[in-house]
């Protein structure tokens, strides 16, 4: 069994990256806003910003209520993608229910769009013929490279249907002609379909949802929930049972998430690349 380890590739990422800002004199800045409290948002912000400083690129949070008036809240959004010391601007998800996600996302300029979370860049994502990649397709995508893992034929199934990881990691995986099943909430069968998979990519949010009982032996596991529970950092997978089972492991934490952030502050240089061109 082998442990995918994200965080030795997000590093080697991080120091490419730092390289390059250096040789070409890079002022470059990241601008987050988050609405309301939202513990593993939060601890994604924190590394954000630890990675940003690792590599010289300036880190701005513009946190706002919970309860804030959808009208305000996108005046404010306006001003912070008009300033031209913005280099990338990413909104914290999930936003509050009253707000209405893509339009509060689509106010942000496809050039300064790091996350591929607007309609341009997303719809492009789709077409297959992206600017960038979706952060963690991105990391998933330098892991399969790194531990040479085949996904073309294979049988993949993917816990939810979110747009951070169901919805891009689906969509990839269907363009590498894997055979490609989501299951949701709503699934029924879903421990039946998860034994049928080679490849197991879970992004729900529900720690210890998927078991060493649901998983085919020898089949790549690849962690990308994350709860907080009791103060610390948890994934979906019930990491000690599915070792005896799986063939590799990237595991949460340590495996998706360092390499995910990684991901997004090389979609920041590839963006400022095509806006300088």
């Amino acid at each position: 069994m082998t442990i995918l380890n994200g965080q030795e590739i997000a590093q080697e990422i991080l120091e490419d990256l730092a390289k390059e800002i250096k040789s070409r004199d890079l002022n470059l800045s990241l601008a987050v806003v988050s609405v309301g409290q939202n513990l593993v948002s939060e601890k994604y912000q924190r590394q954000k910003q630890r990675a940003g400083a690792e590599i010289g690129v300036g880190f701005k949070r513009f946190g706002f209520p919970e309860k804030i008036n959808e009208t305000e809240l996108k005046d404010e959004i306006r001003k912070i993608a008009a300033n031209k010391a913005v280099s990338g601007l990413v909104i914290q998800l999930p936003l509050p229910k009253q707000l209405s996600t893509n339009d509060i996302l689509n106010l942000i300029p496809a050039e300064k769009d790091p996350d591929c979370l607007t309609q341009v860049n997303l719809g492009r994502f789709c077409q297959n013929n992206a600017l960038i990649r979706p952060p963690v397709v991105g990391a998933i995508k330098k892991i399969f490279n790194k531990y040479k893992i085949e996904i073309k034929g294979r049988t993949a199934v993917v816990v939810g249907r979110g747009r951070l990881v169901g919805l891009p990691v689906s969509l990839w995986l269907l363009q590498e002609k894997a055979t490609v099943v989501v299951v949701n909430e709503l699934t029924k069968n879903m421990a039946d379909l998860i034994k049928k998979a080679d490849i197991v990519i879970v992004g729900a949010g529900k720690p210890n949802l998927i078991r060493g009982s649901m998983i085919k032996r020898g089949a790549v596991v690849i962690d990308c929930g994350t709860s907080v529970e009791n103060n610390r950092v948890v994934g979906d997978v019930e990491t000690q049972s599915v070792i005896k089972k799986a063939g590799f492991l990237a595991p949460c934490p340590g495996g998706v998430g360092p390499l995910t952030v990684a991901c997004l502050l090389e979609n920041l240089l590839i963006l400022n690349k095509i806006g300088r061109s």
